[in-house]
């Protein structure tokens, strides 16, 4: 598996879809689970504990849907200083 390391105690990891969305669950109770999507990945700590998911597939709206661009369909963390910023540079 392959991480990206920041500065600091936190890293980028990939994390599946299933993952992701029990994620998302756990912590916004007013999303649905993602049906598909490209990617997933996850910022974790340094006791390798997930602290947010980002999950990323293809625009919503057709006109977007070009086969270049992504869009993030879901971004969930549990609260985490910075863990936001690291998954929208991931």
């Amino acid at each position: 598996m392959n991480t990206v390391h920041f500065g600091g105690n936190m890293k980028i990891v990939p994390i599946g879809m299933k993952a992701a969305n029990e994620f998302v669950a756990r912590y916004h109770r007013h999303h649905k689970p993602v049906c598909s999507c490209k990617f997933c990945v996850s910022v974790e700590d340094e006791n390798e504990r997930c602290c947010g998911v980002a999950i990323c597939g293809r625009p919503v709206s057709r006109y977007l849907d070009d086969g270049f661009t992504l869009e993030v369909n879901r971004l969930c963390t549990d609260g985490t200083r910075n863990a936001c910023s690291m998954l929208y540079g991931a």
